[in-house]
């Protein structure tokens, strides 16, 4: 037993000593090649070995006979581990590279190739997880590009229904202040109605600024979409008869939603306004709130006769107005998105679909608990 232990101690002196050897190797090769580590790893295996085999033997008088084929053997062990250490490196460092020369494409089109060559557990894992990063910096650089074209399009849009008024109201000024106006009161009526709509379109790009930062603030209370659609409803219908349009609000049911009162009005009128002056004459906006699996929804059915199947994605975008002329009734085009915005603030979703002889817009809200 005792011859045992001594054994078991000199082999463990022999291993240690070399085992801190190659801790201190590792340590100053920590930031170099990954082969250069696997080497030291094997070769502390095989040396350690060495080590402890040459102490025993040294401690117990072995013959030289003896000594030099334990050595020998232990050799040989060491020149295949130490050329499976540097195969093994080489490999995974080629891997590496390849991974490395592959993410680098992320700085140009934001796409990842996966390599084709085998590796590793570990650096499939990563490879999977390089793929998603890059679907989803291909998904933000999409976003990215169609806000940016969103905001362009919305600045030359907002410049040009701008300047149309501002001209007006230039002249008209100037007209009253040289004393040609033929009827003042007329033109006073003119540019108070100009700068009304000034004023509106000024509120709305507020409005919109305060939805894209996430700033909106919701004040919500249990209100009854009866009571909600009657007020809308009210409050459109001098302009649906100035522009003959019929408004029907039959199929209403009295149900009850969690909604800040202000806001979901804007949102009914942002779209019974917009289904009126996009129906003719004669025409029928209808608008209907019931129950659905999924919540209550509130629809505004219009006349328009359609909206194109290509353009129907674009419809909630900001500045959208579709092919019709730019015309002062057509507004900036951010009704629809503030219409957009609110309702996801109330955790809920606004779409629009083609019917027979026009387009239904649909509001899906939670129901009140």
């Amino acid at each position: 037993m005792r011859d045992t232990v001594l054994i078991a101690l000199y082999a463990f002196a022999g291993a240690a000593a070399t085992g801190l050897a190659g801790a201190g190797a590792l340590r100053l090769l920590r930031r170099r090649s990954l082969t250069a580590s696997l080497t030291v790893v094997a070769a502390v295996g095989v040396v350690a070995m060495l080590a402890g085999t040459l102490a025993v033997a040294w401690a117990m008088f072995l013959s030289p006979h003896d000594l030099t084929v334990v050595t020998t053997v232990v050799a040989m062990a060491a020149v295949v581990s130490l050329a499976t250490a540097l195969l093994l490196g080489r490999r995974v460092v080629a891997r590496s590279r390849e991974l490395a020369a592959a993410a680098r494409s992320f700085g140009d089109s934001g796409d990842f190739a996966v390599p084709d060559a085998p590796a590793t557990a570990e650096l499939d894992a990563l490879s999977r997880e390089l793929v998603a990063t890059s679907a989803r910096l291909t998904e933000s650089r999409d976003r990215e590009r169609a806000l940016e074209t969103s905001r362009r399009e919305l600045v030359a849009w907002i410049s040009h229904d701008l300047r149309t008024p501002l001209a007006g109201l230039r002249a008209m000024s100037e007209a009253l202040e040289d004393g040609v106006a033929a009827d003042p009161d007329r033109y006073l009526r003119q540019i108070r109605t100009e700068v009304e709509r000034l004023d509106g379109m000024v509120g709305d790009l507020f409005e919109l600024s305060r939805i894209h930062a996430g700033t909106l603030p919701l004040t919500c209370s249990r209100i009854s979409l009866y009571d909600l659609v009657g007020d809308a409803l009210a409050g459109a219908d001098p302009l649906a008869q100035e522009l003959g349009v019929r408004l029907v609000g039959d199929r209403v049911e009295a149900v009850p939603v969690e909604v800040d009162g202000k806001e979901m009005s804007r949102v009914l009128g942002n779209l019974l306004v917009n289904a009126i002056r996009r129906t003719p004459a004669d025409g029928t906006v209808a608008v209907a709130a019931e129950r659905s699996p999924e919540g209550v929804v509130v629809s505004v059915t219009d006349g328009c006769g359609g909206i194109p199947e290509e353009d129907l994605p674009r419809v909630f975008d900001t500045g959208w107005r579709g092919t019709h002329a730019r015309t002062p009734p057509a507004g900036a085009g951010l009704g629809l998105a503030i219409v957009r915005g609110i309702v996801e603030a109330h955790q809920g979703r606004a779409t629009v679909r083609n019917i027979p002889g026009g387009c239904r817009f649909e509001v899906l809200l939670p129901t009140a608990p």
